[in-house]
Order: C-alpha cells, then structure tokens, then sequence
C-alpha cells in the first residue's frame, strides 16, 4: 500500500473519534426505544444544567457494542442495566439481590474498566416473559411454570442479545424445562411483540416496561423461580469525563429515582404507541419533573 494511502487511512481512523472533547460530552444509547429515551434524558439534562454541549451517539446495538465504545472513549456515558452488567459485562452469577448486585457492578466497573456507575433512576427493567392476553386467560396461566407444559406447541421469538447472554434462553430454559415447536427465531426487539400480537409467535422475551404491553393485550408471565437479576436502569460514565466535568455528575444525580416503573412504561407508549419525537417526550418529562 503506498505511503500516501497509509497515511490517509490512518487519518480517518483517528479523526473517527472527533474533535476535542474538552468542552462537549458525548452521550450513547442500545438500539430499542428505551435506551433513545434514557440516552435522551441524559443528554437532555447535561445540556440543561451544565450548558455543556453534547453529542448524540445513538442505535450503537448492543451491550458489547456500547462497553466497547465507552471503553474506547468514543463515547462519555451511556444506559445500562445492573443485571446486564453484571452477567453480560461481568460474567458474574446471577443474584436476585438489588443493593448486592448495584454494589458489586459499581465496585467491579471502577476497578477493572475505570468507569463510574450512576445511582439508579429508580426503575427496574427485568425481561418480561410474554404471551397473548387470550392465552393466558384461556388457559388461565399466570406463571412461567404453568406456561412450560403447552411450549411444545408453541413458536417462541427471541433477541439476538438473549440468545447468546448468561442470563438469557438457554438458562431459561434449562430452569423452568421449556421445549418449543421449532427453534426460536431471532428477531430485532422491535418487531417481537407485533409478531407475537399477530399470531407469528407465541412467546416472547420482552422488557417489563414496555409500553405496548398493555395498549396489545400481551401478558408478562411471572417469573415464579427467579431466575433473572435485578435490571436497575443507571448511567455508566467514565471517570476522565467526571474528572474534567464534574459538573455532570450532579446533573445527573438530581435524575436518581426520579424514573418510575411506570414513568418509563408511559414514555415507552408515547414514543412506540403514539409514535411521538422523542426529544418532545423527553423534554416534557424534565420540565414537569
């Protein structure tokens, strides 16, 4: 390859990163409705209280893509969840204990990846085992338990992310002995309760505080033998960015517990349901609270 060319890929790999970060933050999200409106929130609010700018680095896919991002310093900050990081990121054991999960995520982010954990926003977005309202009423299912004998004759749908994560199909199915017709198919998260509402499907892996689960007559099963850990929503934030803006750490404290369960299913609605712009959802949500 010659000099010249050389040069210039190596050119566009480093200006990839930006300018200067000195005087802007720059904020990332996962890919599905949810993380838009927390990567949002967040943007929302360091704009408001520190008059930092701030960059939007949405839609980054997943878990793995946005640690590699934030440990890459393409991004400052960005959305998780405690039970994500603690089984995705950490490989760690499932626990069914908040504090004990939020502590050990906090403690392990900081020693091994020097990255800062924010106090929780004050919801928790476990997966959500779902199935047609019908069904569960037919069959008067109100558990996981009691939906594993009619799985074999059932066509479930699955993420790609919860497929392949720790805490996600195999040990699922392994804990409540779960068999389905055909393997389940993987789908963007988007397009899973449509297809489970359409009949395509008949038992998905969603999140709890999704808001069409309601507004599409889905019920979440109960997940009677605990098999998932606590999903805190919080801010995952690197420590040189704490370090020359400290100012975001406060703006981001004033959000702590402020984001109810069903605040985040409310705003989930607004954006999937009613298909509102999300900055306009965002911004309402702030000034009243």
């Amino acid at each position: 390859m010659p000099r010249q060319t050389i040069f210039v890929v190596l050119l566009a790999i480093f200006s990839a990163c930006g300018p200067s970060r000195d005087n802007r933050v720059v904020v990332g999200s996962k890919n599905f409705t949810e993380q838009l409106i927390l990567g949002e929130i967040i943007a929302q609010q360091i704009e408001s209280k520190t008059h930092l700018p701030v960059e939007r680095r949405f839609y980054l896919a997943g878990t793995y893509i946005c640690h590699q991002a934030i440990l890459g310093g393409r991004i400052d900050i960005y959305p998780e969840y405690t039970g994500t990081a603690l089984t995705a990121v950490l490989k760690e054991k499932p626990s069914a204990d908040r504090e004990k999960v939020y502590d050990l995520v906090k403690t392990e982010y900081e020693k091994r990846f020097d990255l800062a954990v924010g106090a929780p926003f004050g919801f928790n977005d476990t997966f959500a085992i779902e199935i047609r309202g019908d069904d569960a009423r037919r069959l008067r299912l109100m558990t996981i338990s009691q939906a594993a004998p009619y799985t074999p004759k059932w066509r479930a749908g699955f993420g790609y992310e919860f497929m392949e994560r720790p805490d996600g199909y195999k040990g699922l199915a392994a804990t409540y002995d779960l068999h389905f017709a055909d393997a389940p198919r993987i789908m963007d998260l988007g397009l899973l309760t449509r297809a489970l509402k359409d009949k395509q499907l008949d038992l998905i892996a969603g999140n709890t505080t999704d808001g069409l689960i309601p507004a599409l007559d889905l019920f979440v099963l109960q997940d009677d033998k605990h098999y998932f850990p606590p999903y805190e929503a919080v801010a995952i934030i690197r420590q040189e960015t704490l370090t020359r803006h400290p100012e975001v750490k406060q703006a981001l404290d004033e959000l702590s517990g402020r984001i109810s369960d069903d605040t985040i299913r409310q705003l989930n609605y607004a954006v999937d349901g009613q298909h509102r712009d999300v900055k306009e959802v965002v911004r309402e949500f702030l000034n009243k609270h």
